[in-house]
């Protein structure tokens, strides 16, 4: 199998040749660290099979979060801790598309316009649910950035997560929606956040980098009720340690073209063209891409309790038993196998070093 690490490395050299006075250090930190995951560059331990009779190493991993090597065991324990901040009711999914338009001056300006669009699209959903024509209270939510489309191409969208109701004023009492599978106005949540994004990018200097037409046309939300969330929570997880491309569906390379599958497709791109595509969709250094809002913002916890408390005593009232996750601790980190007969290796107390410097 093909692995991205194999391509950084033979293609690498020359693309940083041709394009590393132009490439972000953040670009050139991560190739580095691809290339470099699970091999004696970064180090390792020594382990033995006993029932083989056989030593062998393990290298260390990177830990780079745009490296398809390092993020799959970390998803599932993202998911367990976000278990625990679902409340007890129905839940409504929220995507937030960016106008075409907004693409280019977003890519070049990605520390300054990330921020902007979480926060609009937070608050477009949270002024829309306080208004009492709507709902009349403080709910929770969860944002998500997403930059990348299945084929690589630069595609930032929104995803938020939030139940469907919200705390009163009183803190007393949870405000339901008029009727049952209402969520919130799509209408109104896109108009909101429009105009809260092109606040911040006249602020920012960035308005006049769009074109006029991007101010002036609807935006686009698409909203969906989803259950108790719990489905949604696995959708996101997948999302949020998902790398531009995984190792899996890069299908070949002969050296000067990939070919990778997207959807039902396959989509093969000069080997320069494969790269620039996945580095587009580095992140800046210390961004976070999962962001939390009004009820679940860290600063309301308490606000939090008192609607689960709210819920779960309706909910004994009615007979009926919320459906809440019991916590539970990460699973240890399980022994290497031994590649020849599957047995669990023994750790031996041998430490590998680094054959280079840490960055």
């Amino acid at each position: 199998m093909v692995e991205l690490a194999e391509i950084f490395g033979d293609a690498g050299p020359a693309y940083l040749q041709r394009f590393g006075d132009r490439m972000l250090p953040s670009h050139r930190r991560v190739m580095r660290h691809i290339v470099d995951c699970r091999t004696p560059a970064l180090g390792g331990e020594m382990y033995f099979c006993p029932r083989c009779e056989i030593e062998r190493s393990v290298y260390h991993s990177c830990r780079d979060r745009h490296c398809p090597k390092c993020q799959g065991s970390e998803a599932e324990r993202w998911l367990e801790k976000q278990r625990q901040l679902l409340l007890p009711c129905d839940y409504g999914f929220a995507t937030f598309t960016v106008p075409a338009g907004l693409r280019e001056v977003t890519r070049s300006h990605q520390k300054v316009a990330y921020p902007i669009l979480l926060r609009a699209a937070a608050k477009a959903i949270l002024e829309v649910a306080g208004d009492r024509r709507f709902v009349g209270g403080l709910t929770g939510l969860m944002a998500v950035l997403h930059t990348c489309s299945r084929t690589m191409i630069f595609h930032p969208h929104i995803h938020i997560i939030f139940p469907v109701g919200g705390l009163g004023e009183d803190g007393h009492s949870w405000i339901k929606p008029r009727t049952r599978n209402y969520i919130l106005p799509s209408y109104a949540v896109s108009k909101i956040f429009r105009e809260e994004v092109e606040r911040e990018f006249r602020r920012e200097g960035l308005y006049d980098l769009a074109p006029k037409k991007t101010w002036c046309r609807p935006w686009r939300t698409k909203m969906m009720l989803v259950g108790t969330g719990e489905k949604v929570l696995l959708y996101l997880s997948r999302y949020i340690f998902r790398v531009a491309i995984s190792n899996k569906r890069i299908l070949a390379y002969d050296g000067s073209r990939v070919t990778f599958r997207a959807k039902q497709e396959t989509v093969t791109l000069d080997v320069e063209e494969f790269i620039r595509r996945f580095l587009q969709h580095v992140l800046p250094k210390g961004f976070v891409k999962v962001r939390y809002f009004g009820l679940w913002a860290s600063a309301s916890r308490p606000k939090l309790e008192k609607a689960r408390h709210i819920l779960e005593s309706h909910h004994a009232a009615i007979g009926k038993k919320p459906p809440r996750s019991s916590p539970s601790e990460p699973a240890p980190r399980p022994a290497p196998r031994c590649p020849k007969c599957g047995c669990a290796c023994h750790r031996l107390p041998i430490t590998i070093p680094r054959s280079r410097e840490p960055p």
